[in-house]
């Protein structure tokens, strides 16, 4: 084992360690990664590392392009309106029963994800299921899990359904081999779509759990709330002290000081460790059972304590109302203090759900994250302003529908037939047809340019840069071989050629179906490739079908909610625990595992 080898081993082992604890964003650990690399590509005594020069190679492949077109093109089929008919349509069959009603909504939802990002197909679809949820009487733990799974199966079905199906044609179209086709992976990926669908909606239905939300989880005191201002009269005996020091509760039962606004600007910290002074704006939450103590001041009281020096000056009803963090929220890694949420969108964080796990307190200094539940409480106009933000998404009631504009609406799906056709018959490169249908988009008004960069996932390409060059270095430095040389040394024993293929398959997906639940989709896809080439060459058998299992298995993310974003999204909205994956995604890994295990070799000969 040389020293290049120990290196790039070791650099490998701190990128998983990393993508697995989660401290580190992962585009940031890949950047790092490839930080490093370069460094050490460019000492005098690097050896079998590959330079700077060959690094930065890995900006010219035409897979991470491919993919932002893609995220440009889904973005503006989302914004066309094209989506709202089936999302209406699903809303209509909530008669059928929670059986058929997930077997239909995971068709429909796998089909349009066979063509456009998963994410936005999610975040479209999240509010379309808890509506449904509502009519049906179910929990909506029901539907959001099987909704995150549906979108992961018809991402099996195309080239285009997911970045990680394209990252891996352009590995093996610059290894020599054929690039993936169109509806080459339709072979398999069609089947276990079915089997999917088969299975939660009859055995994988009945294993998902009843989740309450975290509305659902708030006494009827508590869902009814009014938000009033009062402030401290001049010469109030409560100038210089805390509520604390006051030595007791400023406000009767059933009303808090959730904020202490002094010359307009809103006081960090714990209210009521906070010293008061003379015109101090005090924003309370009251519940109804105090309001009747009126006395007279708009016919509001909250119940004040008398010679207290505190008026009353303003009262409006608090609605409370669920929303998630974005999945390109400018919120994520910022604290609720520091974003000074009430002052920006006048609404009050209650609580945040995250991971299984509900913050009523000492919440205000957790960075926000992608997927975060929030429960919040605001006026009802507050609620509308915020409804219009691209940061948080109300989970109150589906979007309003957007008006389909028959014209937008006629470019957007003729430049995603398009290219689809194109790059199935040959006729353009699928990179070529991409930024072709991007540029038609953009020049017809169909999206405007603000928003097609907005709607790229940079982390991901990012992500990707990284990880390419982490896999160059594996090759070039010999671990990948070596690698694979271990591999096959578990294998020794066996005789038969065709049963040692089988296992190495077998071991190929398992492998990668371990990485992807802890780590990006794309990152095992590309860590893997390396080693599956080598292991196939030292078997003597076709790369193509091990690089297959290791695509599929690189998107069969169903038994944590961390390996794939979908899945990340409905874990807080659906208020899971990461156990409620475990049980209802292991059963379908192995489904997905027996029935590659039985196609592929089938389809792609070894």
């Amino acid at each position: 084992m040389t020293a290049e080898i120990v290196f790039v081993l070791g650099l490998l082992l701190v990128a998983v360690t990393l993508f697995i604890m989660e401290r580190v964003p992962p585009d940031h650990t890949s950047f790092i990664v490839l930080s490093v690399l370069l460094l050490a590509g460019a000492l005098p005594f690097r050896g079998s590392l590959p330079g700077p020069d060959k690094l930065l190679e890995v900006f010219g492949n035409p897979a991470p392009i491919t993919i932002g077109a893609m995220f440009v093109i889904s973005a503006a089929l989302e914004a066309s309106g094209a989506l709202e008919g089936l999302a209406a349509i699903l809303r209509r069959v909530s008669r059928l029963g929670i059986g058929p009603v997930i077997f239909l909504m995971t068709l429909s939802v796998a089909g349009i994800s066979a063509f456009m990002n998963n994410t936005p197909v999610v975040v479209i679809f999240v509010p379309v299921m808890l509506a449904l949820a509502r009519q049906m009487d179910v929990p909506a733990s029901k539907l959001l899990i099987p909704l995150s799974y549906a979108s992961i199966f018809g991402g099996t079905c195309t080239l285009m359904g997911t970045s990680t199906n394209i990252l891996s044609s352009e590995i093996m179209k610059r290894a020599g081999m054929a690039p993936l086709g169109m509806f080459e992976l339709a072979w398999v990926g069609l089947p276990l779509l079915f089997i999917g669908a088969l299975f939660m909606s009859t055995i994988g239905q009945r294993l998902l759990p009843r989740r309450d939300t975290l509305t659902s989880m708030l006494s009827d005191e508590e869902r009814k709330e009014f938000i009033t201002t009062a402030f401290v009269n001049r010469g109030s005996q409560l100038a210089g002290k805390t509520l604390r020091e006051a030595g007791q509760p400023l406000l009767k039962r059933g009303a808090r000081v959730l904020e202490i606004i002094r010359n307009e600007v809103a006081l960090p910290g714990e209210a009521r460790d906070i010293s008061l002074e003379e015109g101090d704006r005090l924003v309370i939450a009251v519940r109804p059972s105090a309001l009747s103590h009126t006395r007279g001041i708009g016919g509001v009281d909250v119940g004040l304590e008398e010679g207290l020096g505190i008026e009353t000056i303003a009262a409006h009803e608090g609605a409370i109302v669920e929303g998630v963090v974005a999945p390109r929220s400018s919120l994520i890694g910022q604290t609720i203090g520091q974003i000074n949420f009430r002052q920006r969108y006048r609404m009050i964080v209650m609580a945040i759900h995250r991971r299984g796990i509900n913050l009523r307190q000492g919440f205000e200094n957790v960075p926000l994250a992608f997927g975060d539940a929030l429960l919040m409480m605001g006026t009802d106009e507050a609620r509308e302003a915020l409804r219009r933000s691209d940061d948080i998404l109300l989970l109150d009631r589906p979007g309003t529908p957007i008006r389909p504009r028959a014209r937008t609406v006629t470019i957007v799906l003729a430049t995603l037939v398009g290219v689809v056709f194109s790059a199935s018959l040959n006729v353009l490169p699928v990179v070529v047809a991409a930024i072709l249908g991007c540029g038609i988009i953009l020049a017809t008004g169909c999206i405007k340019p603000k928003q097609a960069y907005a709607s790229i996932d940079w982390g991901i390409l990012i992500l990707i840069y990284g990880m390419l060059a982490l896999g160059m270095a594996m090759e070039d430095s010999g671990a990948a071989r070596m690698l694979a040389e271990r591999v096959m040394e578990l294998s020794s024993g066996i005789d038969s050629p065709q049963l040692r293929m089988m296992l190495v398959l077998a071991g190929v997906f398992v492998l990668t179906s371990v990485l992807t639940e802890v780590m990006s989709n794309n990152a095992s896809v590309v860590l893997m490739a390396p080693i599956v080439m080598d292991l196939a060459v030292t078997i003597g058998a076709d790369p193509r079908p091990f690089l297959i299992a290791t695509t599929l298995a690189a998107s069969a993310s169903f038994a944590t909610p961390i390996g794939y974003q979908t899945n990340t999204y409905v874990y807080g909205v659906g208020n899971y625990r990461f156990g409620d994956f475990l049980r209802v995604g292991l059963p379908l890994n192995i489904l997905y595992f027996i029935t590659c295990l039985v196609v592929i070799p089938l389809v792609w000969k070894f």
